[in-house]
């Protein structure tokens, strides 16, 4: 039998701006929050975009992001992330020498973004990484490809490996750069999933993506992303794609340091370069603007104390084991309500400290902000003989009245 109860001492909590880590966040799904307390959001005539909090992974606004479309070159974040996850673990060195084959030689890639690499050359793996991330080179996506699986198919398996791993449930890649393939897609929201998991996963490697520029060859390009160079707001990535048949896309990303709040932002199917970029910052601008960071409970913070039988103690603390991170409207605080069922109507001894007991539910007009699991904070063992007898007796009495 499960007990429900409403906490209504949510609101005089402490507030905590500190981030817990960003792996055991959990989002109840991937809806816009309710706009009841907001203005009206931006709304781009573009394909496919949302706007998402990196810290708690929760969509704020969006439309049509969980439809299939053509990422372009949005693809060569994976191709990066596959890359920054090969340096990481000790497998690819940035000084190591990749031999450009004929099959990734810039020329045959004429009507594409490439990085001008020449066949027969050896190039270092840090100069091609650059290249994929500032220039999108096609060319260097097929080189590194090679390099680390042999082939870019046996690559294209690797890419689809880790997208299964962060959660990209509705993407496959066939290939490293993103030209068009009717078998090659992803959705906005896994596009948004992906940047998240670059930043959190590979700092260094995301740090490249704050490029403004990149020369190899004699050829200086500049990184596609216009953001990169707006003062108004502290864009450091993402990524830009391009394709006719899709339009222009755009993941970026941008952190409000007064508010400890980073925004990841997803255009797709823009009519130009300048306009994804005035949509990117919209969205990007509206999310720091209207709304905040909320941790209304931290990880181990007793919750409530409720009595145990048959215990050597009569009490058992009740709390969640990590951080419970919220992101809200502005001066909505006082609205959020929290509610948590335990799994039996009575508490009986032995229990072991952090065995779960139940769920807690934090919710806004009745919207499910975050749900995770009750837990118990000090252990319970069982009580001498004659406690027990007396909680037995209790027990039974009370059971006569249910």
């Amino acid at each position: 039998m499960q007990t429900k109860y409403l906490l209504t001492f949510i609101c005089a909590l402490a507030i905590s701006t500190e981030a817990a880590s960003i792996e055991v966040t959990q989002v109840a799904n991937n809806e816009p929050l309710p706009h009841a307390y907001l203005p009206t959001p931006p709304a781009p005539n573009v394909r496919a975009y949302l706007l998402m909090d990196y810290r708690t992974g929760r969509v704020l606004l969006g439309k049509h992001y969980n439809e299939q479309i053509d990422p372009a070159s949005l693809t060569k974040m994976m191709t990066s992330y596959v890359i920054g996850q090969e340096l990481k673990s000790g497998k690819l060195k940035l000084t190591d020498s990749v031999t450009i084959s004929e099959n990734a030689w810039s020329k045959k890639y004429s009507d594409s973004s490439k990085m001008f690499i020449e066949v027969g050359k050896e190039v270092p793996v840090e100069l091609l990484n650059k290249g994929i991330i500032v220039q999108s080179g096609n060319d260097a996506c097929i080189a590194m490809a090679e390099h680390i699986a042999g082939s870019e198919q046996a690559f294209a398996s690797l890419m689809n490996e880790w997208a299964q791993k962060i959660g990209l449930t509705n993407t496959n890649f066939v290939n490293s750069h993103g030209l068009y393939d009717e078998n090659h897609y992803s959705t906005a929201y896994d596009m948004a999933l992906l940047g998240r998991a670059l930043i959190r996963d590979l700092p260094e490697e995301y740090a490249i993506y704050s490029i403004k520029e990149f020369t190899y060859n004699g050829i200086r390009q500049t990184n596609r992303n216009r953001l990169l160079w707006d003062n108004t707001i502290k864009v450091d990535g993402i990524k830009t794609g391009h394709l006719s048949r899709v339009g222009y896309n755009l993941v970026a990303s941008a952190i409000d340091e007064k508010k400890d709040m980073r925004l990841i932002s997803v255009i797709i199917g823009d009519v130009s370069e300048k306009s994804r970029a005035q949509n990117s910052k919209a969205l990007l601008t509206y999310g720091f603007r209207f709304f905040e960071n909320y941790t209304p409970v931290k990880g181990g913070e007793v919750l409530v104390t409720k009595e145990i039988k048959l215990g050597d103690v009569d009490e058992l603390k009740l709390g969640v084991a990590n951080d419970v991170l919220l992101v809200i409207p502005n001066n909505t605080k006082d609205k959020v309500k929290a509610s948590f069922t335990l799994n039996k109507k009575e508490l009986v001894a032995p229990v072991k400290k952090g065995e779960v007991l139940g769920t807690i539910s934090f919710t806004l007009d009745k919207e499910t902000l975050y749900q995770t699991e009750i837990i118990a904070l000090n252990q319970v063992n069982e009580g001498g003989f004659f406690s027990r007898m007396w909680d037995h007796a209790v027990m039974t009495f009370n059971s006569w009245f249910d």
